[in-house]
Protein backbone atom coordinates (compact mmCIF):
# COMPACT_ATOMS: atom_id res chain seq x y z
CA UNK A 1 0.00 0.00 0.00
CA UNK A 2 1.24 3.55 -0.56
CA UNK A 3 -1.54 5.76 0.55
CA UNK A 4 -4.54 5.07 2.20
CA UNK A 5 -7.90 7.64 3.05
CA UNK A 6 -10.25 6.42 5.95
CA UNK A 7 -12.48 8.48 3.39
CA UNK A 8 -12.79 6.33 0.47
CA UNK A 9 -9.29 5.68 -1.33
CA UNK A 10 -6.83 3.43 -1.21
CA UNK A 11 -3.32 2.98 -3.80
CA UNK A 12 -1.15 -0.08 -3.65
CA UNK A 13 1.23 -1.92 -6.31
CA UNK A 14 1.77 -5.44 -7.96
CA UNK A 15 4.95 -5.80 -9.13
CA UNK A 16 4.76 -8.61 -11.73
CA UNK A 17 7.78 -11.22 -11.71
CA UNK A 18 7.74 -13.96 -14.01
CA UNK A 19 8.18 -16.25 -11.45
CA UNK A 20 4.38 -16.31 -10.80
CA UNK A 21 3.06 -19.53 -11.17
CA UNK A 22 0.07 -18.35 -13.79
CA UNK A 23 2.78 -17.84 -16.14
CA UNK A 24 3.70 -21.23 -16.50
CA UNK A 25 0.53 -22.34 -18.66
CA UNK A 26 -0.51 -18.73 -19.70
CA UNK A 27 -0.09 -18.53 -23.18
CA UNK A 28 3.40 -20.62 -22.94
CA UNK A 29 6.45 -18.06 -24.56
CA UNK A 30 4.03 -14.94 -24.28
CA UNK A 31 3.17 -14.83 -21.04
CA UNK A 32 0.76 -12.81 -20.48
CA UNK A 33 -0.96 -12.16 -16.66
CA UNK A 34 -5.01 -13.05 -16.93
CA UNK A 35 -7.19 -10.52 -16.85
CA UNK A 36 -9.00 -12.43 -13.45
CA UNK A 37 -6.01 -11.72 -11.59
CA UNK A 38 -5.84 -8.21 -12.38
CA UNK A 39 -9.27 -7.85 -11.14
CA UNK A 40 -8.71 -10.23 -8.11
CA UNK A 41 -5.56 -7.72 -7.86
CA UNK A 42 -8.04 -4.87 -7.73
CA UNK A 43 -10.75 -6.93 -5.42
CA UNK A 44 -7.91 -7.29 -2.99
CA UNK A 45 -6.44 -3.96 -2.47
CA UNK A 46 -10.57 -3.00 -1.82
CA UNK A 47 -10.38 -5.76 0.34
CA UNK A 48 -7.48 -4.44 2.53
CA UNK A 49 -9.54 -0.80 2.61
CA UNK A 50 -12.81 -2.16 3.91
CA UNK A 51 -11.10 -4.18 6.64
CA UNK A 52 -8.99 -1.17 8.36
CA UNK A 53 -12.00 0.07 9.85
CA UNK A 54 -12.74 -3.31 11.10
CA UNK A 55 -12.65 -3.99 14.89
CA UNK A 56 -11.40 -7.35 14.16
CA UNK A 57 -10.29 -7.66 10.29
CA UNK A 58 -9.28 -11.34 11.11
CA UNK A 59 -13.14 -12.28 11.62
CA UNK A 60 -14.52 -10.97 8.43
CA UNK A 61 -14.56 -12.49 4.96
CA UNK A 62 -14.37 -9.66 1.70
CA UNK A 63 -16.53 -11.41 -0.83
CA UNK A 64 -16.49 -9.97 -4.18
CA UNK A 65 -20.14 -9.89 -5.34
CA UNK A 66 -19.80 -8.33 -8.85
CA UNK A 67 -17.87 -7.08 -11.51
CA UNK A 68 -19.14 -4.49 -13.70
CA UNK A 69 -17.43 -2.61 -16.58
CA UNK A 70 -14.29 -3.94 -17.06
CA UNK A 71 -11.89 -2.79 -19.78
CA UNK A 72 -8.66 -4.35 -20.62
CA UNK A 73 -6.61 -1.66 -22.20
CA UNK A 74 -2.92 -3.32 -22.91
CA UNK A 75 -1.66 -6.87 -21.68
CA UNK A 76 0.41 -7.18 -18.36
CA UNK A 77 3.64 -8.77 -18.30
CA UNK A 78 6.73 -9.86 -16.61
CA UNK A 79 8.50 -6.94 -15.10
CA UNK A 80 5.27 -4.65 -15.25
CA UNK A 81 4.82 -2.11 -11.71
CA UNK A 82 0.92 -2.23 -11.48
CA UNK A 83 -0.32 0.81 -9.86
CA UNK A 84 -3.88 -0.25 -8.45
CA UNK A 85 -6.18 2.63 -7.33
CA UNK A 86 -9.84 2.02 -5.67
CA UNK A 87 -12.06 5.10 -4.96
CA UNK A 88 -15.71 3.95 -3.00
CA UNK A 89 -18.29 5.09 -4.63
CA UNK A 90 -21.20 4.65 -2.50
CA UNK A 91 -21.90 1.77 0.54
CA UNK A 92 -25.37 0.58 1.45
CA UNK A 93 -26.62 -2.19 3.07
CA UNK A 94 -23.25 -3.76 3.14
CA UNK A 95 -22.15 -2.90 -0.17
CA UNK A 96 -19.35 -1.26 -1.13
CA UNK A 97 -19.07 -0.27 -4.41
CA UNK A 98 -15.73 1.07 -5.66
CA UNK A 99 -14.40 1.99 -8.85
CA UNK A 100 -11.03 0.18 -9.55
CA UNK A 101 -8.19 1.49 -12.40
CA UNK A 102 -5.00 -0.20 -13.21
CA UNK A 103 -1.99 1.61 -14.74
CA UNK A 104 1.79 0.54 -15.78
CA UNK A 105 4.17 3.37 -15.82
CA UNK A 106 1.95 6.10 -17.87
CA UNK A 107 -0.45 3.36 -19.45
CA UNK A 108 -3.67 2.74 -18.33
CA UNK A 109 -4.08 -1.22 -18.04
CA UNK A 110 -7.36 -1.89 -16.73
CA UNK A 111 -10.60 -0.73 -15.20
CA UNK A 112 -13.66 -2.11 -13.82
CA UNK A 113 -16.54 -1.09 -10.69
CA UNK A 114 -16.67 -4.08 -7.91
CA UNK A 115 -19.23 -4.87 -5.83
CA UNK A 116 -17.92 -6.42 -2.52
CA UNK A 117 -19.04 -7.19 1.07
CA UNK A 118 -17.51 -8.34 4.85
CA UNK A 119 -19.25 -11.11 5.92
CA UNK A 120 -18.27 -12.41 9.84
CA UNK A 121 -16.30 -15.73 9.13
CA UNK A 122 -17.65 -18.95 10.77
CA UNK A 123 -15.38 -20.16 13.82
CA UNK A 124 -14.77 -23.79 14.53
CA UNK A 125 -16.18 -25.24 17.44
CA UNK A 126 -13.45 -26.87 19.74
CA UNK A 127 -14.36 -28.85 22.82
CA UNK A 128 -12.28 -27.68 26.03
CA UNK A 129 -10.97 -31.07 26.28
CA UNK A 130 -9.57 -31.15 23.17
CA UNK A 131 -6.26 -30.55 22.04
CA UNK A 132 -5.45 -28.41 19.30
CA UNK A 133 -1.87 -27.93 18.44
CA UNK A 134 -0.03 -24.78 17.60
CA UNK A 135 0.15 -24.33 13.91
CA UNK A 136 -2.88 -27.03 13.26
CA UNK A 137 -5.59 -25.06 10.77
CA UNK A 138 -9.34 -25.51 11.22
CA UNK A 139 -11.90 -24.14 8.95
CA UNK A 140 -14.96 -22.89 9.06
CA UNK A 141 -17.47 -24.97 11.18
CA UNK A 142 -15.27 -27.45 12.38
CA UNK A 143 -16.62 -29.30 15.28
CA UNK A 144 -14.11 -30.90 17.26
CA UNK A 145 -15.00 -33.11 20.47
CA UNK A 146 -14.46 -33.97 24.02
CA UNK A 147 -10.35 -35.11 23.82
CA UNK A 148 -10.01 -35.03 20.10
CA UNK A 149 -6.18 -34.54 18.93
CA UNK A 150 -5.40 -32.52 16.10
CA UNK A 151 -1.24 -32.23 14.91
CA UNK A 152 0.00 -29.04 14.62
CA UNK A 153 0.56 -30.24 10.40
CA UNK A 154 -3.22 -30.52 10.15
CA UNK A 155 -5.76 -29.06 8.04
CA UNK A 156 -9.31 -29.56 8.17
CA UNK A 157 -11.61 -28.04 6.00
CA UNK A 158 -14.76 -26.47 6.37
CA UNK A 159 -17.50 -28.24 8.38
CA UNK A 160 -15.39 -31.29 9.64
CA UNK A 161 -16.38 -32.95 12.16
CA UNK A 162 -13.97 -34.92 14.37
CA UNK A 163 -15.58 -36.76 17.48
CA UNK A 164 -14.57 -37.28 20.66
CA UNK A 165 -11.05 -39.24 21.27
CA UNK A 166 -10.32 -39.17 17.84
CA UNK A 167 -6.43 -38.01 16.80
CA UNK A 168 -5.29 -36.77 13.25
CA UNK A 169 -1.93 -35.86 12.88
CA UNK A 170 0.83 -36.06 10.41
CA UNK A 171 1.40 -33.98 7.53
CA UNK A 172 -2.31 -34.51 6.72
CA UNK A 173 -4.92 -32.15 4.73
CA UNK A 174 -8.88 -32.98 5.06
CA UNK A 175 -11.55 -31.51 2.68
CA UNK A 176 -14.52 -29.82 3.31
CA UNK A 177 -18.00 -32.28 5.58
CA UNK A 178 -15.36 -35.54 6.55
CA UNK A 179 -16.80 -36.89 9.64
CA UNK A 180 -14.10 -38.61 11.55
CA UNK A 181 -15.54 -41.12 14.44
CA UNK A 182 -14.93 -41.75 17.84
CA UNK A 183 -11.01 -43.37 18.34
CA UNK A 184 -10.64 -43.80 14.75
CA UNK A 185 -6.63 -42.49 14.15
CA UNK A 186 -5.77 -40.29 10.62
CA UNK A 187 -2.59 -39.53 9.70
CA UNK A 188 -0.23 -41.14 12.35
CA UNK A 189 3.01 -42.53 10.92
CA UNK A 190 2.94 -45.41 8.76
CA UNK A 191 3.86 -49.28 10.06
CA UNK A 192 6.39 -49.50 7.87
CA UNK A 193 10.02 -50.76 9.47
CA UNK A 194 11.61 -48.78 6.58
CA UNK A 195 9.88 -45.72 7.90
CA UNK A 196 11.64 -43.34 9.85
CA UNK A 197 10.15 -40.15 10.52
CA UNK A 198 9.88 -38.51 7.14
CA UNK A 199 7.75 -36.10 6.43
CA UNK A 200 4.98 -37.63 4.23
CA UNK A 201 1.64 -36.34 3.37
CA UNK A 202 -2.13 -37.79 4.07
CA UNK A 203 -4.37 -36.04 1.33
CA UNK A 204 -8.21 -36.73 1.51
CA UNK A 205 -11.16 -35.03 -0.35
CA UNK A 206 -14.87 -34.12 0.64
CA UNK A 207 -17.52 -35.94 2.58
CA UNK A 208 -15.98 -39.07 3.87
CA UNK A 209 -16.95 -40.70 6.50
CA UNK A 210 -14.27 -42.49 8.90
CA UNK A 211 -15.94 -44.67 11.46
CA UNK A 212 -14.70 -46.01 14.78
CA UNK A 213 -11.27 -47.33 15.19
CA UNK A 214 -10.03 -46.78 11.68
CA UNK A 215 -6.75 -46.45 10.89
CA UNK A 216 -5.61 -44.60 7.89
CA UNK A 217 -1.84 -43.52 7.51
CA UNK A 218 0.72 -41.66 5.19
CA UNK A 219 2.91 -42.55 2.48
CA UNK A 220 6.73 -43.49 2.71
CA UNK A 221 9.74 -41.72 1.36
CA UNK A 222 10.20 -44.67 -0.73
CA UNK A 223 6.62 -45.24 -1.59
CA UNK A 224 5.85 -42.17 -3.52
CA UNK A 225 5.48 -39.84 -0.36
CA UNK A 226 1.59 -39.65 0.02
CA UNK A 227 -1.40 -41.56 0.53
CA UNK A 228 -4.07 -39.92 -1.36
CA UNK A 229 -7.53 -40.80 -0.96
CA UNK A 230 -10.66 -38.74 -2.91
CA UNK A 231 -14.45 -37.92 -1.63
CA UNK A 232 -17.30 -39.79 -0.42
CA UNK A 233 -15.70 -42.96 0.83
CA UNK A 234 -17.28 -44.94 3.83
CA UNK A 235 -14.55 -46.61 6.19
CA UNK A 236 -16.44 -48.97 8.40
CA UNK A 237 -15.37 -49.42 11.75
CA UNK A 238 -11.61 -51.01 11.92
CA UNK A 239 -11.05 -50.82 8.29
CA UNK A 240 -7.33 -49.75 7.55
CA UNK A 241 -5.98 -48.18 4.71
CA UNK A 242 -1.72 -48.70 4.83
CA UNK A 243 1.21 -46.23 3.38
CA UNK A 244 1.06 -44.93 -0.08
CA UNK A 245 -2.49 -46.35 -0.60
CA UNK A 246 -4.84 -44.46 -3.65
CA UNK A 247 -8.58 -44.59 -3.38
CA UNK A 248 -10.90 -42.81 -5.56
CA UNK A 249 -14.23 -41.65 -4.71
CA UNK A 250 -17.37 -43.61 -3.48
CA UNK A 251 -15.91 -46.60 -2.24
CA UNK A 252 -17.47 -48.91 0.74
CA UNK A 253 -14.48 -50.40 3.10
CA UNK A 254 -16.77 -52.17 5.39
CA UNK A 255 -15.55 -53.32 8.80
CA UNK A 256 -12.02 -54.63 8.98
CA UNK A 257 -11.36 -54.56 5.34
CA UNK A 258 -7.71 -54.24 4.77
CA UNK A 259 -5.37 -52.14 2.60
CA UNK A 260 -1.28 -53.07 2.78
CA UNK A 261 0.94 -50.57 1.28
CA UNK A 262 0.64 -49.40 -2.43
CA UNK A 263 -2.72 -50.55 -2.93
CA UNK A 264 -4.82 -48.53 -5.53
CA UNK A 265 -8.42 -48.88 -5.14
CA UNK A 266 -10.99 -47.29 -7.90
CA UNK A 267 -14.21 -45.57 -7.95
CA UNK A 268 -17.54 -47.17 -6.82
CA UNK A 269 -15.50 -50.27 -5.46
CA UNK A 270 -16.77 -52.05 -2.53
CA UNK A 271 -14.37 -53.89 -0.38
CA UNK A 272 -15.98 -56.43 1.80
CA UNK A 273 -15.89 -57.12 5.75
CA UNK A 274 -12.31 -58.87 6.47
CA UNK A 275 -11.08 -59.02 2.88
CA UNK A 276 -7.21 -58.20 2.53
CA UNK A 277 -6.01 -56.27 -0.58
CA UNK A 278 -1.84 -57.76 -1.32
CA UNK A 279 0.53 -54.75 -1.56
CA UNK A 280 1.01 -53.16 -4.78
CA UNK A 281 -2.27 -54.52 -5.98
CA UNK A 282 -5.12 -52.77 -7.37
CA UNK A 283 -9.27 -53.03 -7.43
CA UNK A 284 -11.13 -51.52 -10.44
CA UNK A 285 -13.70 -49.65 -10.64
CA UNK A 286 -17.66 -50.61 -9.86
CA UNK A 287 -15.66 -54.14 -8.10
CA UNK A 288 -17.60 -55.88 -5.67
CA UNK A 289 -14.93 -57.86 -3.18
CA UNK A 290 -16.99 -60.29 -0.92
CA UNK A 291 -16.17 -60.82 2.99
CA UNK A 292 -13.11 -62.37 3.88
CA UNK A 293 -11.66 -62.17 0.88
CA UNK A 294 -7.70 -62.53 0.00
CA UNK A 295 -6.67 -60.75 -3.25
CA UNK A 296 -3.20 -61.54 -4.13
CA UNK A 297 -3.61 -60.12 -7.66
CA UNK A 298 -5.87 -56.87 -9.09
CA UNK A 299 -9.46 -57.47 -8.81
CA UNK A 300 -10.89 -56.64 -12.25
CA UNK A 301 -13.07 -53.88 -12.57
CA UNK A 302 -16.87 -54.33 -12.70
CA UNK A 303 -17.00 -58.08 -10.88
CA UNK A 304 -17.56 -59.79 -8.06
CA UNK A 305 -14.00 -61.56 -6.67
CA UNK A 306 -14.26 -63.27 -3.46
CA UNK A 307 -13.01 -66.17 -1.33
CA UNK A 308 -9.55 -66.98 -0.41
CA UNK A 309 -7.71 -68.04 -2.69
CA UNK A 310 -9.72 -65.58 -4.53
CA UNK A 311 -12.31 -66.38 -7.39
CA UNK A 312 -13.69 -64.88 -10.00
CA UNK A 313 -17.57 -64.96 -10.14
CA UNK A 314 -18.55 -62.75 -13.41
CA UNK A 315 -19.62 -59.43 -13.33
CA UNK A 316 -21.21 -57.37 -10.45
CA UNK A 317 -24.57 -56.89 -12.32
CA UNK A 318 -26.47 -56.30 -8.43
CA UNK A 319 -24.14 -53.37 -7.97
CA UNK A 320 -24.04 -51.83 -11.61
CA UNK A 321 -27.66 -51.66 -11.75
CA UNK A 322 -27.48 -49.72 -8.32
CA UNK A 323 -24.94 -47.15 -9.77
CA UNK A 324 -27.80 -46.52 -12.99
CA UNK A 325 -25.90 -48.38 -15.67
CA UNK A 326 -27.97 -49.01 -18.47
CA UNK A 327 -28.98 -52.69 -19.78
CA UNK A 328 -26.90 -52.16 -22.98
CA UNK A 329 -23.62 -50.76 -21.07
CA UNK A 330 -24.14 -54.22 -18.47
CA UNK A 331 -24.69 -56.59 -21.28
CA UNK A 332 -21.34 -55.48 -23.00
CA UNK A 333 -19.71 -56.12 -19.68
CA UNK A 334 -21.43 -59.59 -19.13
CA UNK A 335 -20.58 -60.48 -22.74
CA UNK A 336 -17.10 -59.48 -22.20
CA UNK A 337 -16.78 -61.42 -18.43
CA UNK A 338 -18.04 -64.72 -20.62
CA UNK A 339 -15.34 -64.18 -23.04
CA UNK A 340 -13.05 -64.13 -19.90
CA UNK A 341 -14.02 -66.67 -17.86
CA UNK A 342 -15.96 -68.92 -20.92
CA UNK A 343 -14.16 -69.12 -23.94
CA UNK A 344 -11.60 -71.67 -23.04
CA UNK A 345 -8.67 -69.29 -23.81
CA UNK A 346 -6.38 -68.17 -21.87
CA UNK A 347 -6.09 -63.92 -20.44
CA UNK A 348 -4.02 -63.08 -23.26
CA UNK A 349 -5.95 -64.27 -25.91
CA UNK A 350 -9.48 -63.37 -24.54
CA UNK A 351 -8.15 -60.10 -23.92
CA UNK A 352 -7.14 -59.59 -27.63
CA UNK A 353 -10.23 -61.74 -28.68
CA UNK A 354 -12.17 -58.47 -27.00
CA UNK A 355 -10.11 -55.74 -28.42
CA UNK A 356 -10.80 -57.37 -32.20
CA UNK A 357 -14.18 -57.20 -31.15
CA UNK A 358 -14.52 -53.15 -31.22
CA UNK A 359 -15.77 -53.21 -27.86
CA UNK A 360 -17.67 -49.91 -25.84
CA UNK A 361 -16.29 -47.89 -23.24
CA UNK A 362 -16.69 -49.73 -20.32
CA UNK A 363 -15.37 -53.22 -22.19
CA UNK A 364 -12.17 -50.89 -23.60
CA UNK A 365 -11.50 -49.70 -19.46
CA UNK A 366 -11.50 -53.66 -18.89
CA UNK A 367 -8.92 -53.82 -21.05
CA UNK A 368 -6.81 -51.28 -20.60
CA UNK A 369 -6.98 -52.56 -16.84
CA UNK A 370 -5.35 -56.37 -17.83
CA UNK A 371 -2.68 -55.25 -20.55
CA UNK A 372 -1.56 -52.80 -17.41
CA UNK A 373 -1.57 -54.99 -14.62
CA UNK A 374 1.81 -55.81 -13.06
CA UNK A 375 1.05 -58.61 -10.89
CA UNK A 376 -1.61 -60.16 -12.75
CA UNK A 377 -5.26 -60.33 -12.48
CA UNK A 378 -8.02 -62.82 -10.76
CA UNK A 379 -9.26 -64.70 -13.07
CA UNK A 380 -9.84 -68.00 -11.82
CA UNK A 381 -12.92 -69.11 -11.75
CA UNK A 382 -15.02 -70.34 -8.63
CA UNK A 383 -15.57 -74.27 -8.57
CA UNK A 384 -18.85 -75.82 -7.26
CA UNK A 385 -18.75 -78.46 -4.81
CA UNK A 386 -18.78 -80.90 -7.31
CA UNK A 387 -15.50 -80.02 -9.35
CA UNK A 388 -17.05 -77.91 -12.21
CA UNK A 389 -16.08 -74.78 -13.08
CA UNK A 390 -19.51 -71.84 -12.52
CA UNK A 391 -19.93 -68.35 -13.07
Amino acid sequence: MLEHDPGGRLLAIKNVTGSEEFFQGHFPGAPVMPGVLIMESLAQAAGIWLLQEAADPAALEVQLVGIDGAKFRRPVVPGDRLQLEVVVLRRRRGLVRVRGSVTSGEQRVAEAELLLKAVAVSQPSVHPSARIAPGAVLGPDVLVGAYAIVGPAVRLGARTRVDSHAVVDGDTELGADNHLFPFCSVGLAPQDKKYHGERTRLELGDGNVIRECVTIQPGTEHGGGVTRIGSRNLFMAYAHVAHDCFVGNDTIFTNGATLAGHVAVEDHAIIGAFSAVHQFSRVGAHAFVGGYTVATKDVLPFSKTVGNPACLFGANVIGLERRGFSAERIAAIRRAFRTLLQSGLNVSDAVAQLEREAPDEDVRGLVEFIKSSKRGVISKRRRSSNGDETT
